[in-house]
């Protein structure tokens, strides 16, 4: 190969150049016909991170990865698996589609089994974080006083602020699927969605029992606040909660749940503290009042679909709105995309 003539790969509208060192820049989009690495990613050095069994043809490395990943390590038309077979000398048995189970890497040499691992790992790493998630730790707010005072604020919203730009009724949240969101995940199985109720059980057991005391935290939902910059072009509307002893029990609870989840790698770190707040009206409802939406994933779609509305007279008409009191007994791995006998998100798991 000419290093300074490199050959030219065209993927999604871009030109690449691939170099001696396969060095290859990842585009964000065109997912199921490319993959690629950066320089340092692709180390031929054993990693404690798995574990390379020595057979009596070589060597393999055996990957748990859920069934919907599949089609990313396969590419279109296999392209994507043959092409990071040949590049390290392996062969990737993966199962039939739908089939849990695990992806076998086999190879002669030791470094290059651990080079299509890694590989593979960072591939189903950048796909995993473009899934849509699929569930997400929360606190109930439904109860019935809470569910009764949030149709009060509805009703005097649309009576006193419905000629204001963009308000209607279509904005309010479901009454009965009124919760706090500590953070989101993506489960792709039954075994991920274990792994995840078992932590919440860990968790309970490492350090929610102590910071509570093992008794309900009364919290009180009161005011209303919004999430932009400006007030007049209002996209979500949140209630405020806290505890009602001024403590910081619940948001210790809250941060410490998420650093957990995070840690294990089931969850993404997005903000240094959980921002504790109850959606109330969100423009996504205005065309889906369950907010389940296929494009919500990117929320590039949705977000040009947006019509804000004007938050200004909300603001101050019901700053200090009292939406009630609340026990907080259970943290709850939510289903999206679901609704139990209540109404509220099916739960997957809880403590």
């Amino acid at each position: 190969m000419d290093v300074l003539r490199p050959p030219l790969i065209r993927i999604g509208g871009r030109v690449y150049r691939k170099n001696l060192i396969q060095e290859q820049a990842f585009p964000h989009e065109e997912e199921e016909d490319f993959y690629a690495v950066g320089p340092g990613e692709c180390a031929d050095e054993p990693s404690d991170a798995f574990v390379v069994e020595e057979t009596e043809r070589g060597f393999q490395c055996r990957v748990e990865v859920p069934s919907p990943l599949y089609k990313y390590i396969i590419g279109k038309k296999g392209e994507t698996k043959k092409r990071l077979e040949t590049e390290t000398r392996t062969s990737i048995s993966i199962p039939k589609p739908g089939v849990e189970g695990e992806i076998v890497i086999t190879g002669q040499h030791r470094g290059g089994v651990i080079s299509a691992r890694t590989r593979m790992d960072v591939l189903l790493d950048s796909f995993r974080k473009k899934q849509p998630f699929t569930h997400f730790l929360s606190f109930a707010l439904n109860q019935p006083d809470i569910q009764e005072k949030f149709l009060q604020f509805k009703e005097q919203v649309l009576e006193k602020c419905s000629k204001d730009h963009g308000v209607s009724s279509s904005l309010f949240q479901n009454p009965a699927k009124l919760h706090l969101t500590l953070g989101t995940l993506v489960l792709l199985n039954e075994q991920e969605i274990q792994k995840a109720c078992d932590l919440l059980q860990q968790c309970k057991e490492d350090f929610v029992d102590q910071i509570t005391g093992g008794q309900p935290l009364t919290v009180e939902v009161a005011g209303v606040e919004y999430m932009n910059d400006d007030p007049a072009m209002t996209d979500v509307l949140y209630a405020k909660v806290h505890m009602k002893d001024g403590s910081d029990r619940l948001q210790m609870v809250a941060d410490q749940l998420v650093e957990r989840f995070v840690a294990s790698g089931l969850m993404l770190k997005e903000w240094d503290r959980v921002k504790l707040h109850a959606t109330v009206m969100n423009t996504l409802f205005r065309k889906d009042p369950t907010e389940e939406r296929n494009n919500t994933m990117t929320g590039k779609s949705s977000f040009k679909e947006r019509e804000s509305f004007n938050g200004q007279n909300i603001l101050k008409l019901f700053e200090n709105f009292y939406f009630g009191e609340v026990q907080l007994d259970s943290v709850r791995l939510s289903q999206r995309f679901s609704s139990d006998a209540s109404g509220y998100y099916a739960t997957s798991g809880q403590l």
